[in-house]
């Protein structure tokens, strides 16, 4: 008889804790310019951020994003920015262009070096299908950014 070893996954108030979440979540509350979202929890906040399998095909394959959905695709990039400023001392600048059509690109940049470059499509239909998936998108590109910055750092503060 072998034993297996079995691996917990987070719970979803560990993940509220996780470094880039508590980033994001900052991200949402410091728009709520009238007080809307004050007595809400951090998890309410976030649902939006969250699609499950059933909600995504409910979405049209090819459709126009909102502007709900570019906002919250802006707070996304802008915490992962954010994330890595505080990880390297380098401001970083998310910068996206987007069509229409919900296709485009999002590239964080320090000047003068890119540290993560993304081509997006099927924007309308941006989410992820856990807290613990968006935790892990988010974090990922913030390595890549701060081992981008690491690695070429003369070129991320040259000027």
């Amino acid at each position: 008889m072998t034993d297996t070893a079995t691996v917990e996954a987070p719970s979803d108030d560990a993940l509220l804790q996780d470094g880039f979440i508590r980033e994001l979540i900052k991200q949402i509350r410091a728009q709520d310019t009238h007080g809307t979202w004050e007595g809400k929890s951090d998890a309410t906040l976030l649902a939006p951020f969250i699609l499950s399998a059933e909600q995504r095909k409910a979405l049209p394959m090819m459709g126009d994003p909102d502007p709900e959905t570019l906002w919250r695709l802006d707070l996304f990039h802008n915490a992962i920015g954010l994330c890595i400023e505080r990880a390297t001392g380098c401001m970083v600048s998310p910068m996206m262009k987007m069509s229409h059509e919900g296709f485009g690109r999002a590239v964080l940049t320090t000047g003068r070096l890119i540290v993560v470059n993304r081509y997006l499509r099927d924007v309308h239909r941006f989410g992820y299908a856990s807290l613990a998936k968006l935790a892990e998108a988010g974090n990922k590109l913030v390595t890549e950014g701060v081992q981008m910055v690491n690695n070429f750092r003369e070129v991320a503060t040259y000027g």
